[in-house]
């Protein structure tokens, strides 16, 4: 049996576009002589279309869209993700299905069993689980169709609570006394730098369990903060992965159940690549996708918005990146200088626009409701606050985005101040650790100089008093990221911190300054997720609440 693995880039709800691409592989497909082509979950939607699903003319477009589709298969089969509406009078109104597309028409429909409701996932809020089993016949083959959760009913796991949860109800397990002899998987898999490896280990695991050939379709392209890596692949019934699609990029396979023998699998690559390729394709699809092209964003001469602006450039173009230097009376020389100098490196307009004369405007203005009190945080405030109003303006003149620098170390502890440079419809770094920064830094520069190497090297700082580094106020950022990814990746306690050997003092102080800096995080732009354990959709905390 000849099967094609199409791996594609889908919009939420743009049913003309989505069903376009699908017809079009189809009809690749058939000319090279598929009898099956397998798109990935809610492909005709889009994944996920959140509460899009609760309308009435959502549903509707896209059962019509699914069967238009359905009319091209003539000749060749399609399993096609997408909603299907609950026939039943009990629980919820639809089913994540995958559907069955032959001879002009919808032939069969295998709905999802495990409905995710963990990390960024909600399903059950709008979808019934699966309770009926059946296999697929086709070709003469006999094949478990499942749905992404449903083939790992072991899931990872990223913290030391509830270690490998074991469901109930396993739909491979239902599935086998009717002999499958191949395992189909319609997936929508989130990106994170850490999953690739546990991902792979539980498809080849479930191939070797059961002895049969596994074939797993995966999405690519990003939906706001939502990133799609693709990789889908096809494993031998020996747990051998034989063929891999590309990461980040739409891909097709063709592949021959007779012949498994032939391995062309991906490059390997370190996290930090997988990172870097993550935001591009993050940041290209939410311009894409939102009909949107330029990007502007605040050039500070550090390293945050230096990497920002380089990863914009190779999303976007040179020639769609626009940037403005704001210097106040404590920027120093050298942060214009590196400013201009990366600019240049990549090819961007750049305008600089001194604040300190609006800066002084504010605070000559405030001078009578200040009175004889000390200069703090509210002056230097002021000046991120300048700089917000300035680059906002850019964007509302000429239709820009306003791309956000503000990193993960910073976003935890509050670091950052809002309606200044938290200003941003997305926050490109804010799941990037500051550590991590610096390697993205360095694997820009890989073959050529693009970053100047001084803000690498400098310390850093929000110069907004004289002589300021972030080491005022924070711990160093390699000891502070080590203990932010234990709290928040790794969910352990502040004595389970403190018991590597980290003062159980700076513990509770970073912990505490986390916690007391949600409701800046809950008025934050968008993050693009490329961890396990992302702020936002990932990690939903109370604004109020004593810790």
């Amino acid at each position: 049996m000849k099967i094609a693995l199409a791996q594609l880039n889908y919009r939420i709800g743009d049913f003309d576009g989505n069903k376009e691409k699908i017809r079009e592989t189809i009809r690749k497909a058939s000319v090279l002589g598929a009898d099956l082509v397998v798109f990935s979950e809610l492909a005709v939607t889009g994944y996920y279309p959140h509460d899009l699903l609760e309308k009435r003319e959502f549903i509707e477009r896209a059962e019509a869209t699914i069967k238009e589709i359905a009319a091209d298969c003539k000749g060749i089969a399609a399993l096609v993700g997408g909603p299907a509406i609950n026939q039943s009078d009990k629980g919820k109104m639809l089913y994540n299905a995958a559907w069955y597309l032959a001879e002009g028409e919808v032939r069969d429909v295998f709905f999802k069993t495990l409905l995710p409701t963990y990390d960024v996932f909600d399903e059950y809020r709008h979808f019934e689980p699966n309770r009926n089993f059946h296999i697929l016949e086709t070709s003469g083959i006999r094949i478990a169709v499942t749905i992404c959760e449903d083939i790992w009913d072991e899931q990872p796991t990223f913290t030391e609570f509830g270690k490998n949860r074991i469901y109930q109800t396993s739909p491979l397990e239902e599935l086998a006394p009717s002999g499958p002899e191949m395992i189909i998987n319609l997936s929508a898999s989130p990106f994170s730098y850490n999953q690739e490896t546990w991902r792979k280990d539980i498809l080849r695991k479930k191939a070797r369990q059961y002895g049969v050939p596994l074939i797993y379709v995966n999405q690519t392209g990003a939906h706001a903060e939502i990133i799609f890596d693709g990789g889908s692949l096809v494993i031998s019934g020996e747990g051998e992965i034989i063929h891999e699609l590309k990461y980040f990029n739409e891909d097709f396979r063709m592949i021959d159940t007779e012949d498994l023998t032939a391995r062309e699998v991906q490059p390997a690559t370190d996290y930090i690549e997988k990172i870097h390729d993550a935001l591009i394709c993050g940041i290209r699809d939410y311009f894409f996708k939102s009909g949107f092209s330029k990007a502007t964003l605040g050039l500070s001469g550090g390293i945050d918005s230096a990497v920002v602006a380089a990863l914009a450039v190779k999303a976007l173009g040179a020639g769609n990146v626009r940037v403005l230097l704001m210097p106040s009376r404590f920027s120093s020389s050298h942060s214009v200088d590196d400013a201009v100098a990366l600019a240049e490196n990549l090819g961007i307009r750049y305008d600089i626009v001194r604040i300190h004369e609006a800066v002084d405007a504010f605070e000559a203005g405030l001078a009578p409701l200040f009175e004889g009190l000390p200069h703090d945080v509210a002056e230097e405030n002021i000046q991120a606050r300048a700089r917000g109003i300035y680059i906002m303006a850019i964007s509302n003149k000429f239709g820009h985005i306003v791309l956000n620098t503000t990193n993960k170390s910073e976003c935890a502890v509050g670091y950052g101040t809002l309606y200044g440079d938290m200003n941003g419809g997305l926050a490109v770094l804010g799941d990037v650790y500051k550590t991590d920064v610096y390697h993205l830094a360095r694997f820009i520069n890989r073959h050529q100089s693009v970053i100047p190497e001084n803000s690498i090297l400098k310390p850093p700082s929000a110069e907004l008093r004289p002589d300021q580094k972030d080491s005022d106020s924070l711990p160093e950022y390699d000891l502070l990221d080590k203990i932010l990814y234990q709290y928040i990746e790794l969910n352990r306690t502040p004595s389970d911190i403190a018991g590597t050997g980290i003062d159980p003092l700076l513990v509770s102080r970073v912990i505490r300054m986390v916690n007391m800096n949600e409701y800046k995080r809950f008025q934050a732009a968008p993050i693009l997720r490329v961890s396990s354990k992302a702020f936002g959709a990932g990690r939903k905390m109370p604004i109020v609440a004593k810790f």
